[in-house]
């Protein structure tokens, strides 16, 4: 049974400050217990409360996949949580050391699915949508976020009108609640339930225009 959603304690931004210092199994079983009640349970109860709205929520697993990485650290530094309404595409909220963060977007994509997403910039009314949107939501506090290209994408003028939305190979829009004193309480739900609401109109092109 998921429990009623209370914030965020601040033991929970505790916990990846020294997990951030010390990330080490012998830590991590040695908080496991605050881990599972400051992070992920208050998580579970988080997503439970916007299932309703967004769709279910994939928590994702605190371990690191270190198998092609340099880094060897085993844990992840934050706790993320995603709800996906298309190929990698959908809302995110996610608690760390920094506090709370909120967004949108696609965050990866395939080739054929970037080429489509890719087309629908360069389409003259949908791409100048999406720059509307963008522009609306930066100018509303969030910030653009993503994987970018150095230069222009191939088949595509380095002098095109949106070269800024072209270049990215993943796009997000997030916003950071940092540690404000509602991260800690249950209005911390109302926040990202208004920032997900924000950002639908642009998880909404990016489903809807690629495919048009």
């Amino acid at each position: 049974m998921v429990s009623t959603f209370d914030g965020f304690p601040v033991a929970a931004l505790d916990f990846y400050d020294d997990l951030e210092v010390d990330n080490t199994k012998t830590f991590w079983e040695a908080n496991r217990a605050t881990y599972d009640t400051a992070v992920a349970a208050p998580m579970r109860a988080l997503v439970a409360a916007l299932e309703d709205e967004f769709g279910a929520a994939k928590i994702f697993r605190p371990y690191r996949d270190v198998r092609f990485s340099k880094d060897k650290t085993p844990y992840k530094t934050h706790q993320g949580a995603f709800v996906a309404v298309a190929p990698a595409t959908g809302y995110y909220v996610q608690v760390g050391a920094p506090g709370v963060r909120t967004g949108a977007g696609f965050y990866r994509a395939e080739p054929a699915r970037l080429a489509a997403v890719r087309a629908a910039i360069d389409h003259d009314r949908h791409g100048r949508e999406l720059q509307r949107l963008v522009r609306r939501l930066e100018e509303d506090g969030f910030t653009v976020g993503g994987e970018t290209l150095r230069t222009a994408p191939r088949g595509y003028r380095t002098d095109h009108p949106r070269i800024d939305l072209l270049r990215h190979t993943s796009l997000t829009l997030g916003r950071d609640h940092g540690f404000a004193p509602y991260v800690h309480t249950p209005a911390l739900l109302d926040s990202v339930r208004a920032d997900w609401r924000a950002v639908r109109p642009l998880v909404d092109w990016l489903v809807r225009r690629p495919a048009a």
